[in-house]
């Protein structure tokens, strides 16, 4: 089969990126859809750009998150989206959004400076965000011991419905961990 024969039984792209937003569990960034869908990174990027407009007024919407692109619902219908699932990720206790919250703004972050920030243990909080994989470890520092540094992950950025870590509200002065902490939640998808 020659190249032309093989341009002309391609999938339709439009079709194809559907089909791969809507069994992804994880966001796919242009180039994984470019190698999947064998078309090139610029036909993909006006394909997603396109369709990302075409779904803005539905009951789910394509976005940009954690660096790539994913289908989710709409804000307006989590409450039904709720009912239907209750969250597979129970909703996470006021310890570890607190944590949670420490982390996103100090990262790196060794434990004891969170068990400091926080005047109680953080072990368990850690562990479960850990099981959760909202945090992963991303180094060590170089003192003593060799602590782990905790970071924020992916998967932090995709349960809270961000692109980066620059979408998080900015800490003003009045602010502290525990109303960050408070005011923070999930993104529904």
């Amino acid at each position: 089969m020659n190249n032309n024969q093989q341009l002309e039984d391609r999938l339709p792209l439009r079709n194809i990126l559907e089909c791969l937003f809507f069994v992804a569990s994880e966001p796919l960034s242009i180039k994984q859809l470019a190698d999947l869908s064998e078309y090139s990174e610029a036909e993909v990027q006006q394909a997603v750009q396109e369709l990302a407009a075409d779904y803005q007024d539905r009951g789910f919407q394509l976005r940009q998150i954690a660096g790539g692109w994913q289908f989710m619902t709409g804000e307006n219908y989590a409450p039904l989206i709720e009912r239907l699932y209750r969250p597979k990720f129970h909703q996470l206790s006021l310890p570890a959004m607190e944590t949670l919250a420490i982390i996103a703004y100090r990262q790196p972050i060794t434990r004891a400076e969170i068990s400091e920030i926080r005047q109680v243990d953080a072990d368990s909080v850690i562990a479960t965000l850990l099981d959760k994989r909202l945090i992963c470890e991303v180094g060590r520092l170089d003192v003593p011991g060799r602590p782990i540094l905790y970071g924020t992950s992916e998967q932090f950025l995709n349960f809270f419905g961000i692109n980066s870590l620059e979408d998080l509200p900015p800490m003003e002065n009045g602010d502290s961990i525990e109303n960050i902490a408070n005011s923070a939640e999930p993104s529904e998808h």
